[in-house]
């Protein structure tokens, strides 16, 4: 269930919902109890960045790679080097 912001366009308390997506928007303000509730557009909690199962698990051939990195690793190389250093 997602969480939902609203504002009191009255009194300009804020507050969070957690509400089924087929539920109605709440429409009355608990602070003030006027109608006065709107639902505000906020932004995801969570973003979903770089390679993952998302992204590369259950593809395969040229569809594998889709950030377009030719398939190496974006990481520097941890292989130690000939004096013993990190490469």
């Amino acid at each position: 269930m997602p969480i939902y912001e609203y504002e009191c366009k009255a009194c300009g308390q804020r507050l969070e919902k957690l509400q089924k997506i087929s539920a109605a928007p709440l429409t009355d303000c608990p602070s003030c109890k006027s109608p006065a509730l709107s639902r505000l557009v906020s932004a995801a909690g969570f973003r979903l960045a770089g390679g993952g199962w998302y992204e590369t698990d259950f593809k395969s051939g040229s569809k594998k790679n889709l950030a377009g990195d030719g398939g190496e690793s974006k990481s520097p190389s941890k292989t130690p080097s000939k004096d013993g250093a990190a490469a």
